[in-house]
């Protein structure tokens, strides 16, 4: 479980430095080799390729749900933490979505402002019902 939670916070760590600098994944992944560092996990990496390879299609759901909210007026941390999260629900069917949200919710309090973490469930949670309904509804 800490192994997975450290990999969370590796992912947003390189997620964050592309926003802000807007470096490719690939040069930030070298140089972060080249500092020294320790190898992302295969976690880390799963996340990191896949909010890059979905980021269109996450970023509309984020505006879609996040009310008076424009994506560009986010803080950079909480974009990709949500960004995080909304992956792991959809592409990550190993993960419940409880827990998706939970370690999205203390990576926002640990990084982001003094509101983040409600911000972040408040998004998730609404995204996450609504999956949830869709899911039991094509079952049916």
């Amino acid at each position: 479980m800490l192994e997975r939670r450290k990999a969370r916070r590796m992912a947003l760590e390189v997620l964050y430095q592309r926003e802000i600098t807007g470096s490719s994944l690939r040069e930030i992944i070298k140089n972060r080799a080249l500092a020294g560092e320790k190898p992302l996990s295969e976690f880390s990496l799963r996340i990191i390729e896949g909010v890059a390879k979905h980021q269109k299609h996450i970023d509309e759901m984020i505006e879609g749900y996040a009310d008076n909210w424009a994506l560009e007026r986010m803080p950079p941390v909480d974009r990709n933490i949500i960004r995080m999260g909304i992956y792991e629900m959809i592409y990550e069917s190993d993960i419940p979505f409880s827990v998706s949200i939970n370690e999205a919710v203390e990576l926002a309090k640990a990084y982001g402002t003094e509101d983040s973490g409600k911000f972040v469930n408040g998004i998730l949670g609404r995204i996450a019902l609504d999956l949830q309904k869709s899911c039991s509804g094509s079952e049916s």
